[in-house]
């Protein structure tokens, strides 16, 4: 008689998903929220343009085509398909291991030569006239430190230093740290910001929450310093979040999109009918820097520029406003 077979409640361990791999790797490299969801985007438009084939059964044949289609189908930009590559090759290097080589026969999408746009010192004020409380002390950073509205946002409590006056912006874009300058101006107003911030803080505490998230890494090394002032988002939101994973309740960042519609409103206001942004008070700041006689090289750093040919861009928009004189200028006289 045969032996009647056990069952036991023993789990058998699956392989993860391929996106779940990929966002484990990019948050362990300390990634950006923002280049993560790219990143997984491209990835999945790529699976699915390859007819739901798995990246390994692909070659480089198959991510040329694909970038080829969004070149001339979906006419995108060069910067958004240089992003889909970069995301294709990330997958194949970072998380399958396998080198794809070079890619020779790939339709390049044209590469805009828009220059960026700029407000005018006196544009600068007629916005901030119409700015008040946290958007205007975002605001400020924005332009008086050059900062990206998404690296503002992701500051600590810690990033600040009021006495050198500097701005420490953590893993910026190409995963790099950098500082910039805290304007003089604004010293008053951001202290008083962070004693409210710190007061909320420890109200927060007292509820038994006020525990921040971390980097993974760090999370697991200094288990206690999310409860740590230092570690606050600088610019916290007024509701809580559930972080599912760690089961913790806790203060994200503003959200962009809350500060966007406030600089938008503002622009409109102050009745500038230029395409700006809150990314124009970056550009901005670049430009003035250049128009005040400052160094190419220093505003490379300060922005956080790879290659000092990005930053050049800079020099274009100063030199589309001088050293021509229109005729209609010199023959006035004759009106």
């Amino acid at each position: 008689m045969d032996t009647p077979i056990k069952h036991t409640n023993i789990k058998v361990k699956t392989k993860p998903k391929l996106l779940e791999k990929v966002r484990f790797i990019l948050r362990a490299n300390r990634y950006s929220k923002k280049t993560e969801e790219a990143y997984l985007k491209w990835i999945k438009e790529y699976v699915i343009f390859n007819g739901k084939k798995h990246p390994k059964e692909l070659d480089k044949k198959d991510l040329e085509r694909f970038l080829t289609s969004l070149a001339v189908n979906r006419q995108v930009s060069a910067s958004t398909q240089n992003q889909a590559l970069n995301a294709i090759l990330y997958l194949y290097k970072k998380v399958l291991n396998i080198d794809l080589g070079w890619l020779e026969d790939v339709k390049r999408a044209k590469r805009s030569l828009r220059l960026p746009v700029v407000f005018s010192r006196q544009e600068i004020d007629k916005v901030f006239y119409h700015l008040n409380g946290t958007t205007k002390l975002i605001a400020s950073i924005l332009y008086g430190g050059g900062l990206r509205l998404g690296e503002v946002l992701r500051l600590r409590v810690k990033d600040i230093d009021f006495e050198y006056k500097i701005i420490t912006i953590r893993e910026a874009k190409g995963a790099k740290d950098r500082k910039t300058i805290l304007p003089t101006l604004i010293i008053p107003e951001l202290r008083q910001h962070l004693k409210e911030v710190k007061i909320q803080h420890e109200n927060d505490l007292k509820k038994n929450r006020g525990e921040t998230i971390l980097p993974a890494a760090l999370k697991l090394k200094y288990p206690n310093s999310g409860k740590e002032f230092g570690w606050q988002y600088l610019f916290p939101a007024d509701k809580y979040i559930l972080d599912k994973k760690q089961n913790l309740y806790y203060r994200f960042h503003i959200h962009e999109s809350t500060i966007q519609k406030k600089l938008k409103s503002a622009i409109k206001k102050a009745e500038i009918y230029k395409p700006a942004s809150s990314h124009t008070l970056r550009h901005s700041f670049a430009t003035h820097l250049l128009e005040s006689g400052y160094d190419i090289r220093t505003i490379q750093e300060l922005l956080g520029h790879s290659s000092v040919k990005t930053t050049m861009i800079y020099t274009h928009v100063l030199n589309r406003g001088t050293g021509v004189r229109s005729p209609l200028d010199e023959d006035f006289g004759r009106y």
